[in-house]
């Protein structure tokens, strides 16, 4: 039987619910309690300044990245639909003492939620498989931004998705290419940020190519101002993985050769 879009999203809803104060654990907070960014150089590089904008990001989780941005002195809000993760959001906002405003929302209905229009939307870091339509997606965000605005994306490359998970070899095991069912995953893998801690809960995860995405920010009206592709990723997405010095993630056989992280930036006329 079609798996409905209604029972995917709860379901995910659900995963993101038990998996929040595990990464509340596991993302490594000291520093960012310290009052220290955890954004990375790139994303600094190809985004920076934030400071005194206005900025919303999308499906921000349990808020580290969203308070470091306000930490680097921009006016955030953060949006999730996960209830758990947003409560975690307000409560390490509230020990910073930072200004943030967080919604408990679907980033996918947000049209009839925020009349606010924002600078920057940003979104980052394993986002897009949880997103059912592309085009409203991207739609969402040039209605969130003002004139003049800019979307900013970090994110594992979907040359990726093509990949299983067989150690010591990359074989392909999914298509590149969206398909109209999204991929059921229940099976026993730890979670990609506390390798000890198995999920219970199953997850829906949608495919997206290169040209769907960047098709649908053009088709919202947005200027992609840059697509740039990276030899690095920012979690293990296969067991041949090795992380480096910096924190990220690369093949060691296959170093240079594999495009594993994309960033664009889109503007608003």
């Amino acid at each position: 039987m079609p798996t409905t879009d209604t029972h995917a999203e709860t379901a995910n809803q659900a995963f993101w619910d038990e998996i929040a104060p595990v990464h509340l654990k596991s993302y490594g907070i000291e520093g960012l309690l310290k009052r220290i960014s955890r954004i990375d150089p790139i994303q600094k590089r190809e985004l920076y300044p934030v400071a005194g904008k206005d900025l919303i990001h999308l499906q921000c989780h349990i808020g580290t990245d969203t308070l470091s941005l306000a930490l680097d002195g921009a006016n955030v809000t953060g949006v999730d639909f996960s209830p758990k993760s947003i409560r975690i959001a307000r409560e390490l906002a509230a020990r910073l003492g930072l200004e943030a405003k967080f919604y408990q929302a679907n980033v996918l209905e947000l049209k009839g939620l925020i009349t606010e229009k924002y600078d920057i939307v940003y979104t980052s870091q394993g986002v897009l498989c949880w997103i059912r339509d592309i085009r409203l997606w991207a739609d969402t965000i040039a209605h969130l931004l003002k004139p003049g605005g800019v979307f900013y994306l970090m994110e594992k490359h979907p040359l990726l998705n093509m990949y299983d998970e067989t150690p010591n070899e990359l074989r392909v095991g999914y298509s590149y290419f969206h398909q109209p069912e999204p991929a059921c995953f229940d099976d026993d893998e730890p979670d990609y940020s506390d390798f000890s801690y198995i999920p219970q809960n199953r997850t829906y995860e949608w495919t997206w190519s290169l040209s769907d995405i960047v098709n649908a920010l053009i088709g919202a009206g947005l200027t992609i101002r840059f697509l740039n592709e990276h030899d690095r990723l920012f979690y293990k997405a296969h067991p041949d993985m090795e992380q480096d010095g910096e924190g990220w993630w690369f093949f060691k056989e296959r170093a240079g050769m594999i495009p594993l992280t994309f960033s664009l930036l889109a503007a608003k006329a």
